[in-house]
């Protein structure tokens, strides 16, 4: 008998469907169905593998409210959220579809020959996705992997396998041959722990939790196989007296509410120069008691529920050690919902200061000058993303390079562009991903001389 996953929306906590899980001899199938296919996918023509995954990603948008849907049942996102993400998928593979015909190798000068190198696929890719952000981080693995001429087998998060199930149909209904793109929905015990140990896959892309993270790394170090690692955040929003108090205090709350806080990205520590400190924290209690926390299924709501009653009392947990300074708005009744709350921070050993709550959860802490600030947001285990506010572009330049985090904004909170490179320093991860040079990641560099 198939063991399966039942399907939960967060929003009401009422099932929505039972998904079948795939055991150790479904996923070892699947690897080998990929490596066969592997053999005629990496010979396809790049003009055609081009047009391939334009028709894929014109199927993706085709489908987007469909998808959309799926993921404001399965995941409780905001319609907002949802409708952006389908459309990242298909941003995805629109840009990576131009990547087949442009894997440039060299030519480099040697003495009595000629020297060239080229880009050659790995063979079978494991991408093993969380429940956080499931349609975009599927599609920042499995399209530039694709478009380098791998196959890819992929592991959605147990609890949000819908959308990651439909685009594997889509990819088949957009002409992908079959086995290109395998989806497998599964736990991660069985399945992601066999892309790790599996000898045919000779890549494993893991985003989640650092501690996971640790241990994905270690079992591909086994057959020294390559691995790319998203992992978890604690960043932080530096706001300077300099800059526009008001601008700043308004949008604090979409950069660690967004998606319940449960983001790697989300700037849950705020960084506040005393001197704007009590300005700052009048204009957030605003902002955070306006946000509309509303049941996803209300197209006006900007924030959901938490993806499950175990999230939920883990951030309880973190809430119940601190006073919290205010909060705004939840519905009441079914639903795994916290109000976003705002807590102040004294001690930087405090532990809602220190570990990711993954939650709507923001602490607030003052400094004194430029070099406090990079020293308090440099304070951490993780180096992922985070915002310097201000209005002096050098000073904002400076702390940009300052902190150590992969992805910094000045004036803004946009952490993920798919043209431009992501990943995190320190215990945030390992390689990048996105940007124009992805499709390398997915790659051997192959030299050749050839004697006069």
């Amino acid at each position: 008998m198939t063991d399966t996953f039942t399907v939960v929306n967060p929003a009401t906590e009422q099932p929505v469907v039972d998904v079948p899980l795939t055991d150790l001899a479904g996923t070892d199938a699947a690897i080998a169905a990929a490596h066969e296919a592997f053999r005629s996918w990496r010979a396809v023509a790049p003009g055609e593998r081009a047009a391939l995954l334009r028709r894929f990603a014109a199927v993706v948008d085709a489908h987007n409210e469909e998808l959309a849907e799926l993921e404001v049942r399965n995941s409780g996102h905001t319609w907002n959220n949802a409708r952006w993400e389908a459309g990242n998928v298909r941003d995805c593979l629109n840009y990576y579809s131009g990547a087949p015909e442009r894997l440039h190798g060299k030519q480099i000068p040697v003495a009595g020959g000629t020297d060239i190198t080229f880009y050659e696929p790995l063979g079978v890719v494991g991408v093993i996705v969380p429940w956080n952000f499931p349609m975009p981080i599927a599609g920042w693995g499995f399209a530039p992997a694709l478009a380098a001429g791998n196959c890819v087998v992929l592991k959605p998060a147990e609890m949000t396998p819908l959308t990651a199930i439909r685009i594997g149909e889509l990819a088949l209904e957009a002409g992908l041959p079959e086995h290109v793109l395998s989806v497998l929905p599964g736990k991660g015990s069985v399945v992601g722990e066999r892309f790790v140990t599996h000898e045919l896959v000779r890549k494993v892309v893991f985003t989640g939790s650092t501690e996971v993270g640790k241990r994905v790394m270690a079992g591909c170090a086994e057959q020294v196989k390559a691995v790319t690692l998203e992992l978890g955040g604690k960043s932080s929003n530096i706001v300077f007296a300099d800059a526009d108090i008001a601008a700043a205090a308004a949008s604090a709350p979409y950069a660690v509410f967004d998606n319940a806080g449960q983001d790697c990205c989300a700037r849950s520590r705020i960084l506040v120069e005393r001197p704007a400190y009590d300005e700052f924290m009048a204009g957030l209690e605003k902002s955070v008691q306006a946000l509309r926390v509303l049941d996803p299924a209300d197209e006006s709501s900007e924030m959901g529920p938490l993806i499950s009653s175990g999230q939920r009392s883990t951030v309880e947990g973190f809430l119940s050690e601190v006073d919290v300074a205010f909060a705004g708005s939840r519905p009441d009744g079914t639903g795994w919902w916290i109000a976003p709350s705002v807590v102040t921070v004294e001690d930087p050993a405090t532990r809602i200061w220190r570990e990711e709550v993954f939650g709507p959860v923001v602490a607030v802490m003052a400094f004194d000058d430029e070099a406090d600030a990079i020293a308090k947001a440099n304070d951490t285990e993780y180096g992922l993303s985070g915002s310097i506010f201000t209005n002096d572009l050098g000073k904002g330049l400076r702390v940009a390079r300052g902190v150590e985090a992969g992805n910094l904004s000045v004036n803004s909170h946009s952490s993920v562009r798919y043209w431009t490179p992501f990943g995190g320093y320190k215990q945030s991860g390992l390689g990048r991903e996105l940007g124009p040079e992805a499709p390398l990641a997915f790659t051997e560099e192959k030299n050749v001389f050839i004697a006069h």
